[in-house]
């Protein structure tokens, strides 16, 4: 406590208050607006930290980095465009919940389940780092690969109809992945000899093309009636979730909470993986299985604290280990390092300072997210105001800019336009667009770490329990596959 105190008088100064809310209101900025992403939000910006404090400097781009799990979901809700690959599930519920009239109500319970599920990563970074830095260290190859296999057993939890339409899209996201470099010897796989596959299909493309541009050509069919929204409410309050939502959000942000900082531990895991595992895990234990998909508020708490969670539980490892959880760390870990500092179990005794005013300024960051985020819903809330005629286009034009400034090459912004009818085809059959998003991130980390394994063992399966980590997660990997399909055949025998 002494030390946290230490930091929270480091934070205070005005210098590192002023750096914190730049960097957290930029976070935002850059979650709302589709493609750009904090990590390339973070690489413009590094060069402009050199000369500045290193404490500073890692409060700032600190703030980018968590401050755009929050904006991420405002296009998420609103124009059901992930902000942020984090976001994606967002777009299931949120964004029915504003179709009935409820999008004030599901940003104020994203924001609240953001700020407790922030403020809780903080904590966890504050007290149990050290144990969950070592525990994070004995994750090999093996263990990845049984972990991913669990989260890939989870299209039996995300299948909300047919199991068979399920596998089938979680084949399609696996094949997706496949497309590109090999991982271990870099030969080209299903690029047809196209330079614009050869590193493979990025997530952005990906996610705007099936969630945001297939919104697009479904608006285009739809009733112009059928957005319904309600007169906005005179006060602040009117926006906030009602009694009954506030009720049962309580829940999934305490086990959205846990298990992304969690997940948030472990690399490759992170925010994107924890917001699918506990949308899952809502669906599952909620008496209201049906709603989702069609405006559950636990679609949108739980996954949301799990997204901001998991960015908490990715600065232990960067922090007490040296060890960056994702590419995003990674950048944050050569910031350190360009400053003299090295992140890992010496910087509490050589530069405490350092370590707890980072700490520090996440709690005061969250707090100015809260304050900054909230009284904004009502602004949020007028784009649905915005004539079908008019947001339409608007979607589209934010939709194509947000995928060519993620990269800078015309060929993702045609990749997301091919994906954008494979989107709208997929929705009007009924498919579960999330278990391709699902697939698609878990496919790649579950090859190579399968294919690293098996390099180890010389090809001897047996490396996959050679561990108790690595067999308990093949244990979860077959009790969720089991638990998913329990019920189905309950029913069909019923």
């Amino acid at each position: 406590m002494e030390a946290l105190l230490g930091g929270f008088a480091v934070t205070l100064s005005i210098e590192n208050l002023a750096y914190c809310f730049v960097g957290v209101l930029l976070g935002t900025v850059v979650g709302i607006l589709p493609g750009l992403g904090p990590l390339t939000t973070i690489a413009i910006l590094l060069p402009i930290t050199f000369k500045m404090d290193v404490t500073s400097a890692i409060i700032m781009l600190s703030g980018i980095y968590y401050g755009v799990a929050y904006g991420g979901t405002v296009t998420s809700v609103l124009m059901r465009i992930p902000g942020e690959a984090s976001s994606v599930v967002t777009c299931l519920d949120g964004y029915e919940m504003a179709r009935k009239g409820r999008a004030g109500a599901a940003l104020g319970v994203a924001g609240i389940g953001s700020f407790v599920a922030g403020t809780v990563g903080v904590i966890g970074i504050s007290f149990l780092s050290p144990p969950l830095a070592q525990l994070v260290v004995k994750f090999g190859p093996a263990e990845y690969a049984m972990l991913m296999l669990a989260g890939l057993s989870l299209v039996t939890y995300m299948s909300g109809g047919s199991l068979a339409r399920a596998l089938l899209m979680a084949a399609f996201g696996l094949l997706l992945g496949t497309i590109g470099s090999d991982p271990i010897n870099m030969t080209q796989r299903l690029t047809f000899d196209l330079l614009s596959l050869g590193d493979g299909i990025n997530l952005v493309p990906l996610a705007i093309g099936l969630f945001g541009l297939s919104e697009v050509l479904f608006m285009a069919r739809q009733d112009p009636d059928a957005l319904k929204v309600l007169p906005p409410p005179s006060r602040l309050l009117g926006f906030m979730p009602s009694r009954e939502e506030a009720r049962r959000s309580v829940a999934p942000v305490g086990r959205g909470t846990v298990l992304g900082f969690l997940v948030g531990l472990l690399p490759g895991g992170g925010a994107v993986l924890a917001s699918f595992l506990s949308y899952a895990i809502e669906r599952k234990l909620s008496k209201r299985p049906e709603e989702f998909g069609h405006g559950a508020v636990e679609g949108v708490a739980g996954p949301e604290s799990a997204n901001n969670a998991g960015t908490a539980g990715a600065f232990v490892p960067l922090l007490c280990m040296g060890i960056p959880a994702n590419a995003i760390t990674a950048l944050l870990l050569g910031a350190f390092m360009i400053h003299g500092v090295t992140p890992g179990p010496t910087i509490l005794e050589r530069q405490p300072e350092v370590f707890w005013g980072v700490v520090a300024s996440m709690y005061i960051g969250n707090v100015m997210l809260l304050i900054l985020n909230l009284p904004l819903i009502g602004l949020f809330v007028r784009i649905l105001e915005v004539p079908r005629a008019f947001l339409a286009p608007m979607i589209l034009a934010v939709c194509l800019i947000g995928v060519y400034s993620s990269s800078g090459n015309p060929a993702d912004v045609v990749l997301a336009v091919v994906f954008g009818f494979v989107g709208y085809g997929l929705r009007r059959s009924g498919f579960d667009l999330g278990i391709v998003i699902l697939a698609y991130v878990l496919g790649p980390i579950f090859e190579r770490s399968v294919r690293q394994a098996l390099a180890i063992s010389d090809g001897d399966p047996m490396i996959f329990f050679h561990s108790w980590l690595s067999g308990g997660f093949a244990v979860l990997a077959v009790a969720i596959l089991v638990a998913g399909l329990w019920p189905k055949r309950v029913g069909q025998a019923a």
